[in-house]
């Protein structure tokens, strides 16, 4: 009888722990109810990985009014990379941009500025005027500057993207962009060119126009109301008319996390900032970075048949984890995958390896392992110097 009892004692506790086991299987995933705004489109994006938080309507083509200026700005800013032009060029503006309408800085034909004014013109007070005559400056012409501003678009696989001017002013309906692209393109000005910050995140400053008719000053001023309504802003661009209505990129970080909101067709100007807001404060809430550095050493590789006999290895890249699951980061595991012997040639920044990392069991992610430096394949002299270097040693 005592016997009967332990084995339904055991029976019993078994089945227990098995009922358990299977309600943490299917313990359902926490979700989040999506954020109410008033705008029809609207991205939120962690910048690092490019994840996508919450959407809606992401991909419908429409119009984008002076948000387009991001595009100007990534086309300006990889120039600059380049080194064909630099911030202290001097930049004329001609007649024909100096006609720009709508949001203005009032430049004169003839007038000189910097090219780092003229940015602050651009990012700033969304300076119609200003883009014109950078563009110009650039490719020559609006028309030409824009030519490179589709090829960007299309290099960044941006499907729902075309322009037809470098401001925005135009309500054509062949000039429109998506929420989604917006995103992606900011994500590239940001990641890319982190310098747009200080730029983006002036809220006031004064410029002098220097002109035949005398000095005078204008005062800059921010067009992105949400840098003094979100603390963590910091960027990056409004735009409206009245086709496109109301629009904002807007660029918060907070406690290193940096996402992106795009709100396009907002019905009025507060209610984009109100929209961004309600954004990224959901961004924040339902999410959670892993981040690490990779800064840890790694083995030297043994190589076959090179002039050296092993190579340094580096990461490529940090590796940046996104997670809006409620899930526990602390538990990630990483692992280095990494073959016995390499065999040369080797170029430096080749991928030797990678680090796996997992959650749970289930690959998140990888970083690539590359070689730190290049290997020659070892020629006929070189292993007769081995073989003399081994025989002094000996």
């Amino acid at each position: 009888m005592l016997k009967k009892r332990k084995r339904r004692l055991s029976a019993m506790t078994g089945f227990c722990f098995l009922v358990i086991q299977m309600s943490l299987w299917l313990m359902p995933v926490r979700v989040y109810a999506a954020p109410e705004v008033s705008a029809p489109s609207y991205v939120v994006m962690e910048a690092s990985t490019g994840q996508i938080i919450c959407e809606q309507d992401a991909d419908t083509r429409r119009s984008p009014a002076s948000i387009t200026k991001i595009m100007t700005l990534l086309v300006v800013f990889d120039h600059l990379k380049s080194g064909r032009i630099r911030l202290d060029d001097l930049v004329t503006t001609s007649a024909y941009a100096k006609s720009m309408g709508g949001s203005q800085v009032f430049l004169e034909e003839g007038e000189t500025q910097t090219l780092d004014t003229m940015l602050k013109c651009i990012t700033v007070s969304s300076g119609n005027d200003a883009s014109v005559a950078v563009a110009e400056y650039i490719a020559g012409s609006e028309g030409e500057f824009v030519r490179l501003m589709n090829e960007k678009a299309e290099s960044l696989g941006l499907k729902n993207t075309h322009f037809v001017d470098c401001c925005g002013l135009t309500e054509s309906d062949d000039h429109y962009t998506s929420a989604n692209d917006v995103a992606l393109m900011s994500r590239e000005l940001i990641t890319k060119y982190p310098e747009i910050f200080n730029y983006s995140g002036i809220w006031m400053e004064d410029i002098e126009h220097r002109t035949a008719k005398g000095s005078s000053y204008f005062t800059l001023s921010s067009t992105n109301k949400l840098l003094k309504q979100y603390e963590w802003a910091t960027g990056l661009k409004t735009g409206s008319t009245s086709k496109a209505l109301y629009c904002l990129s807007a660029t918060a970080n907070k406690d290193g996390m940096e996402l992106i909101a795009v709100i396009l067709a907002a019905p009025t100007g507060k209610d984009r900032f109100a929209d961004a807001i309600t954004l990224l404060n959901y961004g924040y809430s339902v999410s959670a970075m892993y981040t690490d550095e990779n800064k840890d050493a790694l083995p030297a590789q043994k190589v076959e048949g090179g002039v050296e006999e092993q190579v340094n290895l580096v990461f490529a890249e940090p590796f940046h984890y996104l997670d809006t699951t409620g899930s526990d980061l602390s538990a990630i595991e990483k692992e280095i995958s990494l073959p016995e012997v390499i065999p040369a040639p080797i170029a430096e920044g080749d991928a030797i390896g990678e680090a796996v990392y997992k959650l749970n069991g289930e690959r998140i992610g990888s970083v690539s392992i590359l070689a730190a430096k290049s290997v020659e394949e070892a020629g006929f002299k070189d292993y007769l110097y081995k073989i003399w270097i081994r025989f002094l040693v000996s």
